[in-house]
C-alpha cells in the first residue's frame, strides 16, 4: 500500500523530524543514500547551509563538483521519511556511478511505496528544469531499487564497476 508523502525544501522547522530520520539510518549502520544525509546534523543551522551551498552553477568553487538540490520526503504524519539529492547536470563520475537522482528511504519506512514517490517526484523536479532525460543508478542486486527505477520509466543501458569491484547498474528515463 503506497502511502502520501511530498516533497519539501530542507528548513530548521524540520529539525526534529530530520533528527530522527538521521538516527534511524545511524542505528541501521547500513550505507547512507544519498550522500548528503551523511554529514552530522548537530549544528543544524550550518547542515541546513550546507544543503544549499551548491544548489546553483554560481555557487560551485570545485571543479569537481555539480549544482546539487536536496529535497526531503515528508509522509502525512510528519516523518521525514527520505531524503533526494538531485544533480543538475552530470560529470564523468556522476555519469558513470552516481547519476542525476540519489535518493533514500529511512530504514524503518521501507516497502510502504515511498521510494517510488520519491523518485517520481524528483523526476518531475528535473522536468521542470528542462532535463529531457535522466540517469538514475543503482547497486546490482538492489531489486527494490531497479524495481522503482524500471516503475519509473528505467531503461537499463549498461553497467559500471567500480574500482572495488561493486556493479552498478545504469538506467535512463526520458522525460
Amino acid at each position: 500500500m503506497e502511502k502520501s508523502a511530498i516533497l519539501i525544501k530542507p528548513s530548521i522547522e524540520y529539525r526534529d523530524a530530520y533528527v530522527s530520520f538521521y538516527e534511524d539510518w545511524l542505528k541501521s549502520g547500513e550505507d547512507m543514500v544519498p550522500w548528503v544525509i551523511e554529514r552530522e546534523p548537530a549544528d543544524f543551522n550550518a547542515f541546513i547551509d550546507f544543503l544549499y551551498s551548491e544548489d546553483s552553477e554560481s555557487k560551485i568553487t570545485n571543479r569537481d563538483h555539480v549544482p546539487h538540490s536536496t529535497y526531503w520526503l515528508r509522509n502525512e504524519d510528519n516523518i521525514i521519511v527520505g531524503a533526494v539529492n538531485i544533480r543538475h547536470r552530470l560529470n564523468e563520475k556522476l555519469l558513470n556511478q552516481g547519476g542525476h537522482i540519489g535518493y533514500g528511504i529511512r530504514p524503518s519506512e521501507r516497502r510502504k511505496g515511498y521510494a517510488n514517490n520519491i523518485l517520481s517526484a524528483a523526476l518531475e523536479i528535473t522536468k521542470e528544469w528542462g532535463l529531457q532525460k535522466v540517469l538514475v543508478v543503482c547497486d546490482k542486486g538492489n531489486i527494490g531499487s531497479e524495481k522503482t527505477i524500471v516503475k519509473n520509466g528505467g531503461i537499463l543501458e549498461s553497467e559500471y564497476i567500480e574500482e572495488n569491484g561493486n556493479t552498478i547498474r545504469r538506467f535512463w528515463i526520458e522525460l
